[in-house]
């Protein structure tokens, strides 16, 4: 998003953030919601259109949008909405963009309200490995002739009672609705999303062999020096690293032995 979305955006996660640390309000229910309005908007152009109309009265198109929901969300989804349509937009397809990202925000702020965070960020690393080590699950999973229904099926008995629930809605929502992404960057735009809830960045770690809790210990506090900000690890385990680790963060990969990166921070640290 550019200019004037990137804005009416910033804004509407402040009017979520608000509204989600009222306890009367269900972060999850509230996210099911957005994304409803996201798939109606996706799909109803012409309506998206009049509702990003510069040339049409900010109150207008708010009033309008009540109408058209009526009572099929509940107030503060509507007061959301509401407030997404009174701003300006770039182009159309931001407000539906807007609205698919307040949904996931929604979902990991009810997730870190009940103290479940970092099992939803983990859980979403995992299922990222498990697609990219099976090219028949991504298949199924990607496969735009393959019903939604069969989709929806398939990842309920891959994450039903497994994974939370939130970590089921969101990649239930990127599988069966992407718009355009691939697997592979909504589950990593996810992932950022989870580590923004906390203020931290996220580092992909590969490691030949698991790495022992004070490794991962020494790691983090040695890329959160680095990066002045608090690290999220994401770990996974890869044979083919040999002698040492591989470390993503955002577009920067670092390679290198465990302990001559750790050294290399230090030295980084003193200078």
């Amino acid at each position: 998003m550019n200019g004037a979305s990137r804005e009416a955006l910033a804004a509407a996660r402040e009017r979520l953030d608000a509204l989600t640390d009222s306890t009367s309000v269900d972060a999850g229910s509230l996210a099911e919601e957005l994304a409803s309005v996201t798939a109606l908007l996706h799909r109803e152009v012409s309506l998206r259109r009049v509702l990003t109309d510069p040339a049409q009265a900010g109150e207008a198109k708010a009033e309008l949008a009540r109408r058209l929901l009526g009572s099929q969300v509940s107030g503060p989804a509507a007061d959301l909405v509401a407030g997404l349509v009174r701003s300006r937009w770039s182009q159309s397809r931001d407000l539906v963009d807007a609205l698919e990202a307040l949904a996931d925000v929604a979902d990991l702020t009810g997730a870190q309200k009940a103290g479940a965070l970092d099992d939803v960020e983990d859980e979403l690393f995992r299922f990222g490995r498990i697609v990219s080590s099976s090219n028949e699950l991504r298949a199924a999973l990607t496969n735009r002739n393959a019903p939604v229904s069969s989709k929806s099926e398939l990842l309920r008995g891959l994450l039903g009672g497994r994974a939370n629930v939130a970590t089921e809605r969101l990649v239930t929502r990127l599988v069966t609705a992407p718009r355009g992404r691939s697997l592979e960057s909504g589950l990593e735009s996810l992932s950022k999303l989870a580590a923004e809830r906390r203020d931290r960045m996220v580092a992909v770690v590969t490691s030949a062999v698991p790495l022992s809790d004070r490794q991962k210990q020494r790691l983090g506090e040695a890329l959160a020096k680095l990066y002045g900000r608090r690290m999220h690890l994401n770990l996974d385990v890869d044979p083919s690293v040999v002698g040492g680790i591989r470390v993503q963060v955002g577009d920067e990969v670092i390679n290198g032995s465990l302990a001559d990166r750790l050294e290399d921070a230090s030295r980084r640290l003193a200078s």
